[in-house]
């Protein structure tokens, strides 16, 4: 479904997981990040940053699929940290049947290799578990789960932040569910269209 005067498709997907392989999306994204943060003042490294996770449907192919109990549909999971301002720091995608638990622990082993300035995680009560818990303790990091309110609805500090950027993403067609077969191919196209997002702000 390439326009007319585009390369055959199979020279442009070669050169796409080229660029996949390479992380080459991922490390646009990164640092137009930096940029954007040092635009508004901030230093290109967060300190904080907000995690959550969200379901959405995915293609039969390539069995990288789980049950959601909660949702009663098979899809993926969008284990996602974004910075204080919502900027998508990282992305984990799991089947649906991994918690939202399981998937923050392992944002927890890697976001410091990416942003070693982090220190400081909001989340929602999901989050509040032991194992998680303990682990952010033995890697010097501080959870604070920001639980919700029984006196109806309530925007809740830091909590909508990570919210908005599921919306942002949802903006885009190809991420309103996951088409892709490939994990790594649907990772690359989420970080393509946060860099999109993020470019534009700063050329505007």
């Amino acid at each position: 479904m390439l326009p007319v005067h585009f390369p055959p498709w199979q020279t442009v997907y070669w050169r796409f997981r080229r660029f996949v392989r390479r992380l080459l999306f991922q490390t646009i994204h990164d640092v137009a990040l930096m940029i954007d943060r040092e635009r508004e003042a901030r230093k290109a490294q967060p300190t904080a940053g907000v995690i959550d996770s969200q379901s959405v449907k995915a293609p039969a192919a390539g069995g990288t699929r789980g049950f959601d109990g909660g949702k009663k549909i098979v899809d993926r999971k969008r284990h996602i940290a974004v910075d204080t301002s919502g900027r998508l720091l990282m992305v984990n995608l799991t089947t649906a049947d991994v918690s939202d638990s399981a998937g923050a622990q392992v944002i927890l082993d890697t976001i410091r290799k990416r942003w070693p300035g982090i220190r400081h995680l909001f989340a929602d009560g999901a989050y509040d578990r032991r194992q998680l818990l303990d682990k952010a303790e033995f890697l010097n990091f501080t959870v604070d789960i920001v639980r919700r309110t029984d006196k109806g609805f309530k925007i809740l500090p830091r909590r909508w932040v990570v919210e908005r950027t599921f919306g942002w993403m949802t903006r885009y067609r190809r991420l309103v569910r996951d088409y892709e077969a490939r994990i790594d191919v649907s990772e690359a196209m989420i970080y393509a269209a946060m860099s999109s997002l993020i470019i534009r702000r700063i050329m505007h």
